[in-house]
């Protein structure tokens, strides 16, 4: 059974178009990753400062250090998947995740300047985050409607992007009101961090309703249907099995077999997965287009390097690639529910192939600026959440979150692959033989994704 719900016989039409509404449960997550957010990114953004400048860290031994803990934080997502999948217990395992990180601003404010303290509360960040994104994904998959997938996923980056966008902001005003007391930073970090986790265990619900019905239930609908579970039968209906009637639906329809997929239910240990060989294809092409990634850290230096921008404006250049990820996030998810998820998430990485092709261009730099934080905020529209609602039809039931983790997983894995293989190549041969290599490796990336990802199953329409 696909991770979707149809209308009941009795219910009216469904809206189309604009007047269809995001979700509250999805508003109240994307709440929830707004604030988390300020709070992760007001760390972020003085972190490298704070480190390198305040404690006399190498560049080595912060890139040592950073790399170690994204490394852990994508293995930890399968275990955070697989665990909030039994017993459906999505938001405890999702909740754990945001006080982890929550904890972890505290033991920044503790650790007093001691690097293995401060590398603890690193980890705990890191891995806090590992374990929720899969929880939380699959709760936006649960309570959307199918068709509505992409919306829904755009609507919630949006929002989380916005506290990306506000937490550097917050961050270096503080820095400015308290002469540079980070410790002041971290603080008011924590607070933050703490309400988000207040507002989940207060706003977010946990299972949908037609999951917690009687199995009876269940094996009485048809598969892809859905009934309300608070509706009794009335005079002269059947007790028996019955499908629910679909508006402009026949009865003799209800005796044809249903048209829309069956996705197969959960087998096997902890970490199984899908065994649908479309959900294989999206694993393996975002592994692909991955690997061909390069870090938005790497753009950025490269953009200073061929700017000479002064090192106090490098902390703002993600806010102008954020800014444009805000504005397109929800038009990039109704453009991919209207056309197909699969054509907007190809030509995000052609906008991300873009911006490779404009740092090698002789342009001007400030043609050069303004183009490549344009194209990091269309690549991150098209790509982020589309990628989950792409994979969504596709999950096996009951399993929605360790699905979502093992390509989530993939994709990080490649990355951080890409980004050492980048980072070595600049050492020995100069950036822009690394960027060279990085665009063509990421063309044939998109040539091979064009071949292997599926299209969304076809469903029955009324």
């Amino acid at each position: 059974m696909y991770l979707a719900t149809t209308g009941r016989r009795d219910a009216p039409p469904r809206p189309t178009g604009a007047r269809r509404r995001v979700p509250g449960t999805v508003l109240v997550l994307g709440t929830v990753s707004l604030v988390t957010d300020v709070s992760s990114e007001m760390v972020t953004a003085v972190l490298p400062l704070y480190l390198v400048l305040g404690l006399g860290l190498s560049p080595l031994q912060f890139g040592l250090l950073d790399g170690l803990t994204t490394g852990a934080t994508a293995l930890v997502r399968l275990l955070g998947g697989a665990g909030a999948d039994r017993g459906g217990r999505h938001k405890q395992v999702a909740g754990l995740g945001y006080a982890l990180s929550a904890c972890s601003r505290l033991g920044l404010l503790l650790a007093g300047g001691a690097t293995g303290w401060i590398a603890g509360a690193l980890a705990a960040d890191r891995l806090g985050k590992g374990v929720r994104t899969a929880p939380r994904d699959a709760l936006i998959t649960l309570h959307s409607p199918p068709e509505d997938l992409g919306r829904a996923f755009g609507t919630h980056r949006a929002m989380d992007t916005t506290g990306a966008l506000l937490g550097p902001l917050a961050a270096f005003a503080l820095l400015w009101a308290t002469a540079e007391a980070y410790e002041t930073v971290f603080a008011v970090s924590f607070c933050v961090a703490a309400f988000g986790v207040l507002v989940w265990l207060l706003l977010v619900p946990g299972r949908p309703r037609d999951r917690e019905r009687p199995r009876d239930q269940k094996r009485a609908q048809g598969p892809g249907e859905t009934r309300d579970p608070g509706r009794t039968q009335g005079p002269g209906e059947a007790r028996g099995p019955r499908r629910a009637q679909g508006p402009g639906r026949s009865r003799d329809d209800l005796d044809a077999p249903s048209k829309t997929p069956v996705a197969p239910r959960a087998r096997g240990g902890l970490l199984a997965v899908p065994r649908s060989p479309a959900y294989r294809r999206i694993v393996l092409c975002a592994a692909l287009l991955g690997a061909a990634t390069v870090g938005d850290s790497f753009l950025y230096l490269l953009l200073q390097r061929r700017l000479d921008l002064d090192a106090t404006w490098f902390p703002f250049l993600p806010l102008g690639a954020a800014a444009v990820y805000l504005l397109l996030a929800v038009p990039a998810g109704r453009l991919a529910d209207r056309l197909g998820r699969r054509r907007p998430l190809l030509y995000g990485h052609g906008a991300l192939l873009l911006a490779y092709g404009l740092l090698l261009a002789p342009v001007p730099g400030a043609a050069a600026l303004v183009g490549v934080l344009a194209l990091l905020g269309i690549f991150y529209a098209a790509t982020d959440g589309v990628l989950m609602a792409l994979t969504g039809p596709f999950l096996t039931e009951g399993r929605p979150a360790g699905g979502l983790a093992v390509v989530q997983t993939a994709q990080a894995l490649a990355r951080l692959g890409a980004a050492v293989a980048f980072g070595a190549v600049w050492t020995a041969s100069g950036p822009e033989t690394a960027l060279v290599a990085a665009f063509l490796a990421l063309a044939a990336a998109l040539v091979c994704a064009s071949r292997l990802l599926p299209a969304a199953p076809e469903r029955t329409r009324p």
